[in-house]
């Protein structure tokens, strides 16, 4: 797939995109629920190149292709990889699902109620390593706790302002404010996310997009003004602490939305798990979330 093939793949292809960008501090969480225990690794090598093999499990699973997933994204390390003896994003492209990489380095303390993205150095040098390695997009995620306007103000500002350095680097931007939750004024704080959204999408030149990933929202369809909007080449969910059948669920009401799961994606899965068992309790995850993602329901 080369850049125009892989854009309109994300643009109206039908089906979801798969995060599996677990980073150093949720690695440790993500092996476990994948059964394997601390005690069988030992250092940061080790324990990278664990969940390395649960990716690769994953992205070599003869149910994880173009069919029903249409990207994914990538941890860092996972896309300097090999998988089947070729390097992950080729080895994704050959499948028809088109790579995106994470690239913000964590989170800030929270300050107005919101955590923003911590400086992310090297970005320019990352961006034209991962285009030269045949990825399509980023993935940058800050937090909201709160419906402050303020501090959701200023989170949105940083997103796009870092989107538009990636867009100058020749990649996709996936911008990633996820709204807690948790959060007790979540409706009222999605209101106030989804109008500075707005805001910066009128700020970016014509004929330049963004995609968003976003909580699915309280209140549904609360971002159909982002998902119909121009500028915006695919708005996608996390499925943010929801078990998969709450947040599938839930991403149904939401018209034009797409699934971007992690946890929804991978909680059946298991290390001890023989191939077979391990790709039919894929195939049966993908299944959900896809069709989640194609088939809407009236909230």
């Amino acid at each position: 797939m080369n850049d125009q093939d892989m854009t309109i793949k994300i643009a109206e292809g039908d089906g979801f995109i798969a995060a599996l960008d677990q980073s150093g501090g949720s690695t440790p969480k993500a092996l476990r629920a994948y059964g394997v225990a601390d005690d069988e690794w030992n250092g940061e090598e080790e324990m990278f190149a664990k969940i390395h093999e649960m990716r690769s499990r994953i992205i070599t699973a003869p149910s994880f292709n173009g069919d029903r997933v249409i990207g994914a994204i990538l941890f860092e390390r996972t896309m300097d990889g090999m998988a089947d003896g070729k390097p992950v994003p080729t080895l994704l492209k050959e499948r028809g699902v088109v790579p995106f990489l994470k690239v913000d380095k964590g989170l800030e303390d929270e300050a107005d109620g919101v955590q923003m993205m911590k400086p992310i150095p090297g970005l320019d040098a990352l961006v034209a390593r991962a285009k030269d390695l045949g990825v399509f997009g980023t993935k940058m995620r800050s937090v909201i706790n709160s419906a402050s306007p303020k501090g959701i103000a200023a989170i949105v500002e940083q997103q796009f302002e870092v989107g538009k350095q990636i867009l100058a680097g020749g990649l996709m931007p996936i911008l990633e404010p996820e709204y807690s939750i948790k959060a007790e004024d979540r409706a009222e704080g999605e209101v106030i996310l989804r109008d500075e959204i707005l805001k910066q999408l009128e700020g970016l030149p014509d004929g330049q997009q963004v995609m968003l990933k976003l909580s699915i929202p309280a209140v549904p369809n609360n971002y159909k003004a982002l998902v119909d909007h121009p500028k915006v080449l695919r708005v996608v969910a996390l499925s943010g602490g929801y078990t998969r059948d709450e947040a599938c669920d839930e991403l149904a009401k939401n018209d034009g939305m797409i699934a971007s799961f992690s946890r929804a994606l991978l909680e059946e899965l298991r290390a001890q798990m023989s191939d077979d068992e391990f790709d039919a309790a894929l195939a049966e995850a993908i299944a959900a979330i896809y069709t989640a993602s194609t088939q809407k329901v009236t909230a």
